[in-house]
């Protein structure tokens, strides 16, 4: 342990604590109007690993040199935020939204039930699952925006939100292992593993399945009292052309082929605010504040994860399988579950099982807090506003994904 790995060790226990504390910045913004504007900001969830990582950054310089801290910033990998941020604003954008809203207003007719309530029981199950094809971020964010008008609302008890959100982000996070390319977690470790999507699938994918359907299904049957109807079309709204849903929808899927080569996918990104600067007459707002607000969370977190690789594999590699899926569990709370992953891939001789276990305990613990996965940070983002104080409480989303995540880890560990 060198000075600065401690100094980056107790910077990430500043960071996790900050996270916790968020709200309290709120009320001292109420009690010192004056500084009003800077307890705000650090009330901002999206803030807190991006500003700690600022600090590491600059004890960094005093410790080590301006050139080992520049260097040491330059050496950390940002396409995942870029990703992250990338595909929030294409998939959050209207015509994605009007597309989708269309097909899943489609499916719930078909079935026996009240139309909000299978609309409800969708976005926590269909679109979840639908991250192993279009990635979880994505998954996350089309949920997030069309669950928040029916179920994140005014009126709808705070304690069975938070249910709603640990269900969210709880399904998300296991919901994208169908498939080897979509979950950050399982990406980290198919390639070293030698996983692809019918591994990926005849391990995780079914169990994974039957949990999101468990968890949808219990979360929605404490909230049908409370599901606000799918809002009736007016007659002024400007139906979006097919050619132009379509035209979005490809941006969508070229940025997801192209996960991992950010030149390639921020020069669409480009050329599709050229797009919706064109033909603004189908567009709403595009969210960039959203999105660039937890592109500069998951950064700060790349930032300061960097750093506790020193404590983090000595525990992971001292584990055996049931512990460690236990341990994996444990720690993905405090830490992004895809850098716990990447550890595991370090360790030589990991046997098949333990990898199993590893991978496991990561997804099924990717919804106790909002660093446990990287499309949290989305979700929250653009939740949030429907909650008390228009900010969400660690400790309610942790006892509201308690039981989810219990769900989800009894299936991974049958």
């Amino acid at each position: 342990m060198t000075t600065i790995q401690l100094v980056g060790a107790i910077l990430f226990a500043c960071a996790l604590v900050h996270t916790f504390a968020a709200k309290g910045f709120e009320i001292l913004a109420d009690r010192h109007p004056r500084h009003a504007g800077l307890f705000h900001l650090l009330g901002e969830v999206e803030v807190v690993f991006g500003f700690w990582a600022f600090v590491l950054i600059v004890a960094m310089a005093f410790l080590s040199g301006p050139d080992a801290a520049i260097g040491y910033a330059e050496s950390r990998h940002y396409t995942e935020p870029l990703f992250v941020f990338t595909v929030m604003v294409i998939a959050a954008s209207r015509p994605v939204l009007d597309a989708v809203r269309a097909l899943l207003r489609t499916t719930a007719r078909l079935a026996p039930l009240r139309t909000e309530v299978m609309l409800a029981w969708l976005g926590l199950a269909l679109v979840p699952l639908a991250g192993s094809l279009i990635t979880e971020p994505a998954a996350m964010t089309l949920a997030a925006l069309m669950l928040a008008p029916q179920v994140f609302r005014p009126g709808v008890p705070e304690a069975l939100k938070y249910g709603a959100l640990g269900v969210l982000f709880v399904n998300v996070s296991i919901g994208g292992t169908l498939t080897s390319y979509a979950a950050p977690p399982v990406l980290m470790v198919a390639g070293t593993w030698g996983w692809d999507s019918a591994y990926m699938f005849a391990h995780f994918g079914w169990r994974a399945a039957v949990a999101v359907f468990i968890n949808a299904t219990v979360i929605v049957l404490l909230l049908r009292k409370h599901l606000a109807p799918p809002p009736a079309p007016t007659g002024s709204e400007q139906v979006v052309p097919l050619k132009v849903s379509l035209i979005h929808l490809g941006f969508l899927a070229a940025v997801v082929l192209l996960a991992h080569h950010p030149v390639l996918f921020l020069g669409l990104f480009m050329l599709f605010l050229g797009f919706t600067k064109a033909y603004e007459r189908h567009q709403d707002p595009l969210i960039l504040k959203e999105g660039l607000l937890v592109g500069f969370f998951l950064a700060g977190l790349v930032v300061l994860g960097g750093m506790q690789q020193w404590w983090l594999q000595p525990i992971v590699s001292s584990l055996g399988p049931t512990a460690l899926f236990f341990g994996a569990l444990g720690l993905t709370a405090i830490t992004d579950n895809a850098a716990l992953t990447y550890l595991g891939s370090l360790i030589a001789g990991l046997s098949e099982h333990s990898q199993y276990m590893l991978v496991a305990g990561a997804v099924a613990g990717g919804g106790l807090t909002v660093i446990a996965n990287a499309p949290n940070p989305a979700g929250a983002a653009l939740l949030r506003n429907g909650f008390s104080d228009e900010s969400i409480n660690a400790l309610g989303l942790l006892a509201g994904a308690l039981g989810p995540t219990a769900v989800a880890a009894l299936l991974f560990l049958i």
